[in-house]
């Protein structure tokens, strides 16, 4: 048996920029198997019928998951105490114990290895609902559900490991996903954990920083750089990793803004001897893993912050017809009157979005990549405007804790610990800016695929003459599209145009010709930058949040069609769809002319004279509170080991 490799965590791999580009291109998922919604919307073609009429789950699903939403909100409403997990910064074990008894760990985990079985809707509704009584408590059940052990190995682990393992995390074991190290984020090239090769084992060194549940897991799924040699193509893999495993250590839980009871933490591997039988796939495939994992995975945050903009709606409602100003309730004013309908028109439409993602998801007869990043992307963001805008309409008593609101004899409402619990899920599982580029790498993948080589500076003349003739046929069918369509027919959509309804046809036909002005734009953007497109951030975050926007006009026509289909608020939902689309076409139309008229080269000279210390003179005059330490923790090895944090609830 071979000795294992001394490497040390510290022992970073040199990438440079192609290299690291290289590795996240090569994690993409290549092909497009299936329709998509958001990627034709991207291309300019608004394909109503791959949404339309909206997909709806199976009865026997809609049964089994209405049951267990009654059985969790009933555990919610009896056994969770938001105030004192906000206060003690803990979910008590109690609890969790509870969690686990009502099967919450196992929502998503086929019945046959002891789940729920729930589909993709239910479990969001179930995110939704236990989110609301503590969005801490909806971080766990996420964390282990969404991007622990169970999804990985649901669509990659063997029949053995599904055996294994998922029956223990359906019931009594909880999960974590260990990605990020204290110096690699969104940059996995330069992932520094090591998994060496060492018989019918591999021995695990390194340090992950952020681990979500790592504090309290019985289960980690952890990704490690395999070096390669002789037998072993090596690359970033995926482990599954027991969490009491020797030379698993919890060194630090780590503390943060806002969802206080989160067990998330430090987490230190030393020569961690891990099965081979425990490797999740092949060796160097594990950021695919990933990637596709959270293809569904992040439908999960936007399911919480369709939540918390239902409470924010319900606060704002309650406290706006009670508090008077003036003569009147303060919801009467104009002022704070917009900002309620703010509220109100974006929840429906991140409802609608969620769900519409969701119910895709279950059926499995879209690509859903795009859509799925779209609803962690616009839900993040658009409930944080939202509790933000609900702390303003609730003035001082917005700002003043729910605890101090409670001890001089006034509701406690939560509105300050719901915006700085909100204020991370525009960080976590990608923070909006790398999302935008995620996105956009999608959005633009069909013109890279006939003229990537056109742009390539690696590419041969012999590459970018036949990207150039393919390219030639592509957009000679493709651009003469973009002129016209259904968008300029003043009758097109009728069906969203029902007698006694507010017409959302026009909104339909809004989307269509502004999806067709989309493409042009994009195009004309590669055209004039080629090469240095990618470094056009500024542009192609735009261009993502142009199309965020109106897939999410999109959803909120066919959902409100849907209610009034089934006689279900259909009026109501129409002019909450209604409202919605007028302010996102103000918020499009900035957007647009954003796209050509902005400060980026501006912005990117300031920034170089700031890097450069030209203006350090205007840091002058203040105090910094902060103390010397280094900006990134050195994570080497030492004789000094900490205590062990790790606290397994049973």
């Amino acid at each position: 048996m071979s000795a294992p490799s001394t490497n040390r965590p510290t022992d970073k791999p040199t990438v440079t920029e192609r290299e690291a580009r290289e590795v996240a291109e090569a994690a993409r998922e290549q092909n497009w198997r299936k329709p998509s919604f958001a990627k034709e919307l991207f291309l300019g073609r608004l394909r109503l019928d791959l949404i339309h009429p909206h997909p709806l789950p199976a009865e026997d699903d809609v049964q089994r998951g209405e049951e267990f939403l009654a059985k969790l909100r009933d555990f919610c409403e009896t056994k969770i105490d938001s105030a004192r997990i906000e206060r003690d910064a803990l979910i008590p074990d109690d609890v969790v114990t509870g969690l686990k008894e009502i099967g919450a760990l196992g929502m998503k985990i086929d019945t046959k290895y002891g789940g729920l079985g729930l589909t993709q809707v239910y479990y969001n509704k179930a995110l939704a609902l236990a989110g609301s009584a503590s969005p801490a408590v909806g971080a766990l059940l996420s964390a282990h559900q969404s991007i622990g052990v169970p999804q990985p190995l649901k669509m990659f682990g063997t029949q053995e490991q599904k055996d294994a393992f998922l029956p223990r995390c359906a019931r009594t074991d909880i999960s974590a996903f260990l990605l990020t190290e204290p110096d690699v984020g969104s940059d996995p090239a330069r992932l520094a954990t090591t998994a060496v090769p060492d018989g019918d084992d591999y021995v695990l060194d390194g340090v992950k920083l952020w681990t979500t549940n790592g504090v309290v897991a019985d289960l980690l799924v952890v990704m490690a750089r395999v070096p390669k040699s002789e037998g072993h193509r090596g690359g970033i893999t995926a482990f599954v990793v027991e969490a009491a495993s020797e030379g698993v250590t919890v060194e630090h839980r780590n503390a943060f803004m806002g969802l206080r009871g989160i067990e998330n933490g430090v987490t230190r591997f030393h020569r961690v001897r891990v099965p081979a039988s425990h490797r999740i796939g092949a060796e160097g495939q594990g950021l695919k893993i990933a990637l596709t994992t959270l293809n569904t995975g992040r439908l999960s945050l936007p399911a919480m912050c369709a939540g918390a903009g239902k409470w924010c709606l319900k606060i704002a409602r309650e406290w706006s017809a009670a508090r008077e100003q003036w003569g009147k309730p303060v919801a009467l004013h104009e002022a704070v009157g917009s900002k309620i309908s703010f509220i109100a028109a974006t929840s429906f439409a991140l409802e609608a979005v969620v769900d519409l993602s969701s119910q895709m998801a279950d059926e499995s007869r879209n690509d859903i990549r795009i859509e799925a990043a779209l609803a962690k992307l616009y839900g993040s963001e658009m409930a944080w405007r939202m509790a933000d805008e609900l702390v303003q309409i609730r003035g001082g008593r917005g700002f003043e804790t729910a605890a101090s609101l409670a001890a001089r004899g006034e509701r406690a409402v939560p509105a300050e610990q719901m915006l700085r619990d909100l204020r991370i899920n525009r960080i976590f599982e990608g923070s909006t800016e790398i999302m935008h580029l995620l996105i956009a790498r999608e959005a633009v993948d069909a013109h890279l695929a006939v003229a990537g080589d056109l742009i390539d500076p690696g590419k041969s003349l012999q590459d970018k003459a036949k990207a150039g003739a393919n390219a030639g046929v592509f957009y000679a069918k493709w651009l003469p599209k973009l002129v016209a369509g259904p968008g300029q027919l003043p009758r097109s959509y009728p069906e969203f145009h029902p007698a006694g309804h507010v017409d959302l046809s026009g909104h339909l036909r809004y989307v269509e010709r502004h999806a067709r002005k989309l493409a042009r734009s994009t195009f004309y953007a590669m055209s004039r930058w080629q090469g240095r497109m990618e470094t056009k951030q500024g542009f192609l975050g735009r261009v993502v949040d142009i199309g965020a926007e109106l897939f999410a006009m999109s959803a909120a026509c066919v959902r409100a069609e849907l209610l009034r289909s089934r006689g279900e608020h259909g009026r109501e939902a129409y002019q909450l769809a209604d409202a919605f689309c007028r302010q996102a076409r103000i918020r499009v139309a900035e957007l647009f002319d954003r796209l050509w008229t902005n400060t980026d080269d501006l912005d990117r000279k300031v920034v170089k004279g700031v890097l450069g210390g030209a203006y350090t003179w205007l840091e002058e005059g203040v105090i910094d509170p902060s103390d010397d330490g280094p900006w990134i923790a050195d994570t080497a090895l030492s004789t000094d080991r900490r205590p062990n944090m790790h606290r397994p609830i049973r």
